[in-house]
């Protein structure tokens, strides 16, 4: 149907293997057939498709080293839309085509990348297609007054997509329809071959709104199925019911708190003590602000299970927060964490650390206290889920910064319980609830949104470096008077500084504010060295990034978290876990590059103690960008879940859902989150209700088709990942 070599380019560049793939890859937008692209609008370093008339075409000769006698060949073609004007070039022999075809007054679609010559917008060596009004199948093409526009790659166009879906649009006849005839029916959607048509040759503007409300519902509902399917299967699942013993281990525990919970932490506890109690795994996601105190309210659940006789596990995304965690829960604990020790008291268990790097004699301790139980709480990065690795009897498996695990590390470890063992999954990215709904439909959600007292608000400013310079060098002294009433402060910095000059990363596309500042990126080196003999001189700073040797990296942060050091200049290495009570004050550097929620976990980190924060966003962004808005947004408001929606959008869905599934191709293709919120929380009410009635969906082919289709991807993706 289509040629071998279109199709190797769709299934390599697009992802598109099937008849079902093509006519499920929908148009970006629509081009009216007498409305133009703004040629003032066009993005640098995109690959574009535009609709404009050619206003004149001249061919020049130069010489040059392949036609030193002056033989060389260039065509300049000027195209316009009325809003603006775009220069295409073509060289060599590839001039003779475009030179008798692009005569003035032709009006053609121009697809290519867009590139600065010269401070001018230019393609280079577009593809085109010539809109000519008369051959019969010209007209035929074009019948539609909209013209799809496809997400498109430099090896494949537009229209030539368009023309290979126009192909196999008769088969969509065929589709089989996922959604029950009584639910497309009760919300007056139209069927699916009707929606498939309308997307790809709609002849009014309804048209795509009836097929986009249809083709959103699908994406929604078949997810949601394939959720709450995972929801049920789970729930079938029995498990071991953990209740505290009344004076055990968490007895003990909370009489050594210095503080009280808050309502928030008793309110999660209690959902979780809940869960904990029935017969069936829970599947909790914690959500809450960095500081908003989970890793207290995990704690406390791990020793309420090592209370009832099992053993809990927490898994984190990294050796340095392994290590961390460790660290910071053997100290709130005390002697009990001392178990089997002299000097440990009665109820105590030990608490083991297990990560990749070990030696291999802690090693083989930590794996013998785990299997015969004499360790009741490890802490450990994906070493855990090895084969090697077995337990007496895994109660609870806490895992820490879920984006980073994707659903089958979950089931690796769930598998080394007896029964499957109850399941917490903390994360501090605020998730606004339509993507909690989607991401981690198969959780039940607690949500922390108070801080604990003692913690200190947090003042954010950003400082307009290149507007105003005296506010940088305000900003540097500030961090000075922090320091001299004996605080720390952080100054974090995009890029460390010691890349070679790598070619592979030479190459790496700029955005057009990166291209009008021609900066790199401040680094942490020049920016340590700088402070150091300039406004911080006689102040100690150290310097803290990813490259680092993991034992110096350990020996600086101990050097900061003593007190040792007086600021530390960093990459988002500090982002998670760090916490030093002490440090009231952060400088971001070129703020602007680092993305909303980012910004927010960064300042996560200082007013961390009694004394107040600050943290000084600076950036060389002009006060219109859209970048200085950003900005403005995280210094107005502490609320996570309101940047998190900023986030979301001012980035596509697809990166949040994306990051979220480790990275996968997101199978949302028309749905957008925030947005489509009644969509989704509407369709999982529908998915659950069907659900519950009829787990094995035997009444509806089309929607175990699809959903066989949804779960494949997935696996795919686990294993390209595995």
């Amino acid at each position: 149907m289509l040629g071998p070599a279109t199709a190797k380019v769709m299934a390599e560049h697009l992802g598109l293997l099937t008849v079902g793939d093509l006519l499920h890859h929908y148009p970006r937008r629509y081009e009216e057939r007498g409305q133009l692209t703004h040629l003032a609008d066009l993005p640098m370093d995109e690959h574009v498709t535009v609709v404009a008339q050619v206003a004149d075409a001249r061919l020049h000769t130069f010489a040059s080293a392949k036609a030193p006698r002056g033989k060389g060949q260039r065509l300049e073609v000027t195209i316009t839309d009325g809003s603006g004007r775009l220069q295409l070039v073509f060289f060599g022999h590839g001039v003779h085509k475009p030179h008798k075809e692009l005569l003035p007054g032709t009006r053609a679609l121009f697809a290519g990348k867009v590139s600065v010559f010269n401070r001018r917008l230019q393609l280079a060596h577009p593809a085109y297609e010539l809109l000519r009004g008369d051959s019969e199948e010209a007209v035929d093409a074009w019948a539609g007054a909209l013209i799809p526009i496809y997400p498109a790659t430099a090896k494949l166009e537009s229209w030539k997509i368009g023309k290979a879906i126009q192909t196999v649009l008769p088969s969509a006849q065929e589709a089989l329809d996922p959604l029950p005839d009584s639910l497309r029916e009760g919300r007056g959607l139209v069927a699916l071959p009707e929606a498939l048509l309308k997307i790809h040759r709609p002849h009014t503007k309804a048209d795509i709104e009836d097929a986009r409300s249809r083709l959103k519902w699908d994406e929604a509902f078949v997810l949601q199925v394939a959720l709450a399917r995972r929801r049920h299967a789970d729930a079938q699942l029995p498990a071991v019911p953990r209740k505290p013993a009344p004076d055990g281990l968490l007895t003990s525990f909370d009489a050594r708190l210095p503080f009280t919970l808050t309502d928030g932490q008793q309110k999660v506890t209690r959902e979780i003590f809940d869960d904990l109690a029935t017969d069936h795994p829970m599947h909790r996601l914690l959500q809450g602000e960095v500081g908003s105190g989970k890793t207290m309210v995990a704690l406390r659940a791990m020793l309420a299970v090592v209370d009832a006789g099992g053993q809990a596990a927490m898994l984190a995304p990294t050796e340095v927060l392994a290590q961390q965690h460790h660290r910071s829960i053997v100290e709130m604990m005390g002697e009990l964490a001392e178990g089997g020790m002299l000097g440990g008291a009665d109820q105590a268990t030990k608490v083991v650390l297990l990560t990749g790097s070990m030696g291999a004699a802690a090693r083989r301790q930590a794996l013998l206290d785990l299997v015969t139980g004499e360790a009741g709480i490890v802490i450990g990065t994906h070493a855990l889920i090895e084969d090697k690795v077995q337990f007496h009897d895994l109660g609870l498996v806490v895992v820490d910064e879920q984006h980073r695990f994707g659903v089958e590390q979950r089931d690796a470890l769930r598998g080394k319980g007896k029964q499957p063992p109850h399941l917490l999954v903390m994360t501090a990215t605020p998730i606004p609830r339509t993507v909690a709904m989607t991401v981690f439909g198969d959780l039940e959600t607690s949500v922390l949104d108070q801080l604990p007292a003692g913690r200190s608000p947090i003042a954010s400013h950003v400082v307009p470096a290149a507007d105003k310079p005296h506010f940088l060098a305000r900003a540097w002294e500030r961090v000075r008077e922090e320091v001299e009433n004996g605080h720390q402060a952080y100054v974090v910095c995009p890029r460390i500084g010691d890349e070679e000059d790598d070619p592979k990363k030479a190459g790496k596309k700029k955005s057009p504010e990166d291209e009008a500042e021609k900066r790199p990126p401040l680094a942490v080196l020049e920016v340590a060295d700088q402070l150091a003999k300039g406004p911080l001189s006689g102040i100690k700073v150290e310097v803290l990034h990813g490259r680092m040797h993991p034992d110096d990296k350990d020996a600086v942060m101990r050097r900061f978290a003593a007190g040792e050091t007086d600021v530390l200049v960093a990459t988002t290495v500090i982002e998670v876990g760090v916490n030093v009570p002490n440090a009231t004050a952060m400088v971001i550097m070129d703020a602007d590059r680092f993305g909303v929620s980012q910004l927010h976990q960064l300042r996560g980190r200082v007013g961390r103690g009694s004394a107040p924060g600050l943290c000084l966003l600076v950036s060389e962004m002009p006060e219109a960008s859209a970048a200085r808005q950003r900005l403005n947004a995280v210094a107005s408001t502490l609320d996570g879940f309101e940047l998190s929606r900023i986030d979301l959008e001012q980035r596509r869905e697809g990166d949040v859902l994306g990051q979220a599934q480790s990275g996968a191709r997101t199978s949302l293709r028309m749905l957008a989150v925030i947005e489509d919120e009644e969509i989704i929380a509407e369709a999982r009410e529908e998915a659950a209700a069907l659900v519950a009635a009829d787990p094995d969906l035997t009444r509806l082919p089309g929607l175990r088709t699809a959903l066989d289709a949804l779960l494949d991807e997935e696996r795919e993706q686990y294993l390209d990942k595995g």
